[in-house]
């Protein structure tokens, strides 16, 4: 794959502070010279994810995942090294030139395309809903009461038939695999080309730049599937998407933003003037979309469907939100199984009531408890108290914990000493038992499992040191060390990899000697992360550097001298042991010296 230069990749990573970057989906607090938060890339419960500003990286000590800011990109955003540069490159508002390679060049080409096939379909469809030929679309948008305005601001359309959009896209000039790519049109067995959509209202898929990507069609009778999506495709990955926030950024939604499930439903809450609204494409909210609704607003409003693929749509995203360290507050509601119904039920005044009441996470769980449990019971009592105490133990605002102690021992009418008690216990408990962040013990890797059985603790240390100073990037420090510290000192395999990077950096005269990240292999990009996170207390780095030195020298003085000593040991030439033992007598005087 074709790649930037080095200094317009450079001028990208410099225009993006990794700590601002990474801020956008990971909750950061400062410590110290650092930046830490609950890694994205496992779950947590302790943050051990840290943040460097001053080497920009990142480098999380609990899973060992570690790399810059194109590295949590490519990981974050599921993009590769290309994608991440043009990404950071929009945000800082860098002027990328274009690759010159045929298979990159080939694609950029198909996807632009494709974005042209997508935004002529949705206006086609749009104006196909007002064609005579589609009086079926326009009694069911009739009977749903949509505005003209709203079905211009999600441009709402409706699919004709067999093949009608596919002949409209020929005589546009579009390509047969451009049409195919799209996911528009399918082409079967017999070598026809037939519409994916037909008799079908249909929604236009926007990404948060507005740009058609995809497609949703809803049925118009009893017929099944209910809706049809466009399958992934070269521009859509449904998991990275929400519908309808193209059109929700366009009004304030920084206090607070609702996720519901269905397309009518963003529509019909956006036509009684509830614009704060999006849904998750699928049932089940994914890691990209809670960044995009974390990147978008403080406050998150869960409003999932009442039914069980809701329910359990509605506990997964609370899981994935929860560890993003998002507000989440979850909205009640009875007497319709869905947003759309009961907005259109009982009108947006209570609708809006019913979101100024949506309750957090904690009641919600309590809530879910309780119905499924007889507090008439002494074992389902004990098992209610039990199961409060572990969720309210993990909050740790203590002023939130007795709040809810109290509002939870009212509601219910249970002992609020007996709550104290248990999450006190509890308490003590993770506290006795959690890790000290302070200095925290890096992951090693499996690839460096082998080593670590053959090379010591020392050693290991040793190496990550001298690969910590030379990342300092300093000329004068490099010339010390090269003289004395040759790449095949190195004992890992892994240090003696990235001691080589290193090396030849310095010798093509590159002052940025953490570009090289960029190089690495995943598990390089780890292990030199946690050498620079880690703080390896060197006040005097000259003397850090003499005192390796002569260890390293200390070591092969050592080496040499059992190498003799065993020579000895078998029969050998007389001038041939004089030689030996007069090394041998030389080598023990080197050592003292060094001690």
């Amino acid at each position: 794959m074709a790649r930037y230069s080095d200094e317009i990749i450079d001028d990208v990573r410099q225009s993006n502070d990794i700590v601002d970057v990474i801020s956008q989906y990971v909750r950061l607090k400062r410590s110290g010279r650092n930046y830490f938060g609950l890694c994205p890339f496992h779950n947590e419960k302790s943050p051990s994810f840290s943040v460097s500003p001053e080497k920009q990286i990142f480098h999380c000590f609990g899973c060992g995942v570690g790399g810059n800011v194109f590295t949590f990109l490519t990981k974050i955003e599921g993009i590769n090294f290309v994608e991440a540069v043009q990404l950071l490159a929009e945000r800082a508002n860098i002027q990328l030139p274009t690759l010159e390679n045929n298979v990159d060049s080939a694609k950029e080409a198909l996807k632009a395309k494709v974005y042209k096939v997508n935004e002529f379909t949705a206006k086609y469809y749009h104006e196909n809903l007002y064609r005579p030929e589609s009086k079926m679309a326009q009694e069911y948008i009739k009977k749903r009461k949509l505005s003209n305005e709203t079905l211009k601001a999600f441009q709402i359309g409706f699919s004709g038939k067999f093949d009608e959009l596919y002949r409209e896209l020929k005589k546009q000039g579009f390509e047969d695999r451009e049409i195919l790519e799209s996911g528009l049109v399918n082409k079967n067995e017999r070598g026809q080309y037939i519409d994916r959509y037909r008799n079908r209202l249909m929604f236009p898929i926007c990404d948060a730049r507005g740009r058609v990507i995809a497609f949703g069609g809803r049925v118009l009778d009893d017929s099944k599937p209910k809706y049809i999506n466009s399958p992934e495709n070269i521009v859509y990955s449904k998991g990275r998407h929400l519908y309808g926030l193209n059109v929700a950024k366009k009004y304030d939604i920084k206090k607070r933003l609702l996720i519901v499930e269905g397309y009518m439903d963003v529509v019909s809450l956006h036509q009684r003037d509830i614009h704060n609204v999006v849904a998750s494409l699928g049932t089940a909210l994914t890691q990209q979309q809670g960044y995009l609704l974390r990147n978008n607003t403080e406050q998150i409003i869960l409003s999932y469907d009442s039914d069980e693929a809701g329910q359990t749509a509605k506990v997964r995203a609370m899981e994935i939100l929860q560890n993003m360290g998002c507000d989440i507050r979850v909205l009640q509601m009875e007497g319709a199984k869905d947003p759309d119904e009961y907005v259109i039920k009982y009108g947006n005044a209570r609708f809006q009531n019913l979101v100024d009441k949506a309750i957090s996470v904690i009641e919600f769980k309590v809530k879910i408890l309780r119905q499924s449990l007889n507090l008439e019971s002494t074992n389902d009592k004990i098992k209610f108290l039990n199961e409060i105490a572990k969720l309210i133990s993990k909050i740790d605002n203590s002023m939130e914990r007795e709040v809810y102690i109290e509002k939870i021992a009212k509601e219910y009418d249970v002992s609020k000493e007996a709550i104290y008690a248990e999450v006190n216990k509890l308490t003590y408990k993770e506290s006795k038992d959690e890790k000290v962040l302070g200095k925290p013990k890096p992951v090693v890797r499996h690839i460096e499992k082998k080593e670590m059985d053959n090379v010591s603790e020392a050693t290991k240390r040793r190496e990550n040191t001298v690969l910590a100073i030379l990342l300092s990037g300093d000329r004068n420090i490099y010339e010390i060390i090269k003289q004395n510290i040759t790449i095949e000192d190195f004992k890992y395999e892994i240090d003696k990899k990235i001691a080589q990077k290193v090396y030849e950096e310095f010798e093509n005269g590159n002052s940025n000697i953490n570009s090289i990240i960029d190089d690495l292999l995943e598990e390089e990009q780890n292990h030199i992360t946690m050498i620079m996170a880690e703080d390896y207390g060197i006040d005097d780095v000259e003397k850090a550097i003499d005192d390796i030195i002569q260890s390293y020298e200390k070591d092969k003085l050592n080496e040499r001298k059992l190498e003799i000593l065993e020579l000895l040991e078998n029969p050998t030439e007389e001038n041939e042991k004089k030689e030996l033992e007069k090394e041998l007598n030389d080598i023990i005087i080197r050592l003292a010296k060094i001690r």
